[in-house]
């Protein structure tokens, strides 16, 4: 049984401003221009899909070139040995376009998308802590997690749509994956906010966005290795933990879910009460601080899991 786990977003940041419209059939337009920090649309929603399927993870899709966008970018460039610009320039699009596959395709809500149960997460440990399961709000941001993208960009994508439908139609990320290798280490950025998950030749086999640490509860730099990975945790809430809790002495077991503040999976490491674990809160990764350890989006700390086993190295570095 796991144990007070150090894990949780305390400062907010400005987001990007949701996404007005965006047309489908520009994203699965294969000839696109080049693209800098602070572009937004179309074609960025394309050039995060095709990253996503190379391993190349900026966290959540949601057609914005932001500093998550131009790390998965920089780092795609650095892997295919082009110019590492952080540009989405005419090298950079051929090179992730040998993937052919259509970047959005066409989608049905069913009626298992609409099961449930939904409801809106309470505020505060204790209540959260008298719920049987800390499941999705609603089947708007189910289908976003199960798409990786942002609800306002199925918003975009789908004008009009009824996301409490069965029988809608929706256009959606392409986001099918080929399961990698197991990694034969992975290596924790603090600088890059990344974790890296790199093969037995040392080839770079994934790269995902991350949030890392704070300026009260720093990176633990060092070398560690994975104990083992936790699927549907419960969260173990300790507030002596807690530099900044409200409660000197509170305790609460929260229970599994995709809300759960580590959201479906723990992979602990080595160094006591660190993980590397998933969100409640995907738009946050990578433009919040956590107390302490690593966090990614749901999706993504999922595959990394299917990655590590048990002794897997990692080296948390500056």
């Amino acid at each position: 049984m796991l144990s007070r786990w150090v894990s949780f977003a305390f400062s907010a940041v400005v987001l990007h401003a949701a996404i007005v419209a965006v047309d489908p059939v520009a994203v699965n337009n294969p000839v696109q221009g080049d693209l800098a920090d602070g572009a937004h649309g179309a074609g960025v929603v394309r050039a995060q899909i095709l990253l996503a399927r190379a391993h190349f993870s900026c966290g959540e899709i949601d057609g914005a070139f932001g500093s998550n966008f131009q790390k998965a970018l920089s780092a795609f460039q650095g892997e295919r040995k082009l110019p590492v610009t952080g540009v989405l320039d005419a090298a950079t699009w051929s090179a992730i376009q040998t993937d052919t596959a259509p970047a959005l395709i066409d989608y049905t809500i069913t009626p298992k998308d609409l099961k449930g149960p939904f409801a809106p997460v309470p505020a505060g440990m204790e209540a959260q802590a008298k719920l049987a399961y800390l499941g999705y709000a609603s089947p708007l941001e189910a289908m976003g997690e199960k798409f990786h993208a942002s609800p306002e960009l199925l918003q975009a994508l789908n004008p009009g749509a009824n996301f409490e439908q069965a029988g809608q139609q929706l256009m959606v990320p392409n986001v099918h994956v080929i399961p990698r290798p197991l990694a034969r280490r992975i290596v924790i950025s603090k600088e890059e906010s990344s974790v890296r998950a790199y093969g037995s030749s040392g080839r770079l086999l994934a790269f995902f966005a991350a949030t890392i640490g704070s300026e009260h509860d720093p990176l633990p730099i060092g070398d560690w290795r994975i104990k083992r990975v936790y699927r549907n945790p419960k969260f173990y809430y300790d507030a002596t933990l807690f530099w900044n809790a409200k409660a000197s002495t509170g305790k609460e077991i929260l229970p599994p879910g995709p809300n759960n503040p580590v959201g479906p999976v723990w992979i602990d490491l080595s160094k006591e009460h660190y993980g590397i674990h998933g969100t409640p809160e995907p738009a946050k990764v990578g433009h919040a601080t956590s107390h302490g350890c690593i966090r990614l989006t749901n999706w993504d700390a999922l595959q990394l899991a299917a990655m590590v086993r048990p002794g897997t190295p990692a080296t948390l570095k500056e």
